[in-house]
């Protein structure tokens, strides 16, 4: 294992505290950091968080759910404390999913579920096709868990995302950091992310900000807001969609991204009833995007009953044979 554990910290709601530990692990270009809860023994839970977020999204959700299971929140690169990708290099699903890859075998977990808000639910949605085997159960917060792209979009964005990043990397010489007051740099996490209350706020920026002389940086990677590259239309969605074995369950909040975000022509339709056909559980809910940070105690006995009712206690070659029997 490659992993180390180090810096125990509290983090806390108004009514609860909870250690964390430190996650770190070493990876070709630096390392990727994150948080940890729990026994080592524990039943094993991988947390995603969304886009321009960091680990601190499950800060105040992971409190409420069975203190005997074992959480690893992680930053994805570009993210929290993680480093970021090397210059040149672009951000897209894949890559993170090979993040996801490295994470768990430096952890040694062959089975586990998996928790993603947002981007972290449509990672977690590709490594569930991609690795049926290892995942046990997957909980989607406000995702759909694949994001389809019209094909007449997709190479657009492709020529896009190239050109912005090449534009990114002549500039590079140029740039400097902006330094921000604290009240400052979260007023702007608040203006780009409308949903989170002080308090959320407060918790990301523990990893979204670090101090330097005369105030604050952010620590995410400027590059994680060019367009995405690599994207996989309807039919492509759908495929990956049935390769996945894990029992899923999506919660959708009423105020969340889809409302503001909406899928054309019938997308959220059709991967709604594809799920469905794959006996997933799909709850709409009340609440906003950042719902599982904002007010997480109206989600997280639904997820600790979800995760609960199932058992992860067969032996791993049990596992073994009853998935080579399924495929």
């Amino acid at each position: 294992m490659i992993s180390a554990f180090t810096s125990l910290r509290h983090f806390g709601t108004t009514t609860m505290r909870r250690a964390a530990s430190e996650f770190r692990m070493t990876v070709p270009w630096g390392e990727m950091r994150g948080q940890v809860w729990g026994p080592s023994h524990g039943r094993p839970v991988l947390c995603l968080h969304g886009w321009a977020d960091n680990s601190g999204s499950f800060n105040t959700l992971i409190p409420l759910l069975p203190k005997d299971w074992r959480f690893v929140a992680i930053d994805l690169p570009g993210h929290g404390f993680s480093s970021h990708r090397p210059d040149g290099c672009f951000y897209t699903f894949p890559l993170y999913v090979a993040d996801v890859r490295r994470v768990v075998e430096a952890l040694q977990w062959k089975r586990f579920s998996i928790i993603g808000h947002s981007m972290g639910g449509n990672v977690a949605g590709i490594f569930s096709a991609l690795y049926p085997e290892m995942v046990e159960d997957v909980v989607l917060l406000d995702t759909y868990g694949f994001l389809p792209t019209e094909v007449t979009d997709m190479f657009k964005n492709m020529r896009k995302g190239i050109n912005d990043q090449i534009h990114y990397d002549n500039k590079m010489g140029e740039r400097k950091e902006k330094v921000y007051t604290y009240e400052k740099a979260k007023e702007r996490l608040k203006v780009a992310n409308p949903s989170l209350c002080d308090q959320s706020a407060d918790i990301l920026l523990e990893r979204a900000v670090r101090e330097v002389e005369g105030g604050f940086i952010f620590t995410r990677d400027f590059r994680i807001n060019l367009k995405n590259i690599v994207n996989n239309n309807m039919q492509q969605c759908l495929y990956l969609l049935s390769l996945v074995k894990a029992r899923v369950m999506l919660l959708l909040a009423n105020e969340g991204l889809f409302k503001t975000f909406t899928l054309p022509n019938g997308y959220s339709d059709m991967i709604r009833k594809s799920w469905t056909d794959q006996k997933a559980t799909i709850l709409d809910i009340e609440g906003d995007h950042h719902i599982h940070l904002n007010k997480p105690e109206s989600v997280a006995s639904i997820i600790t009953d979800f995760l609960q009712s199932h058992s992860p206690d067969k032996t791993e070659s049990e596992f073994d044979n009853n998935q080579t029997s399924k495929l």
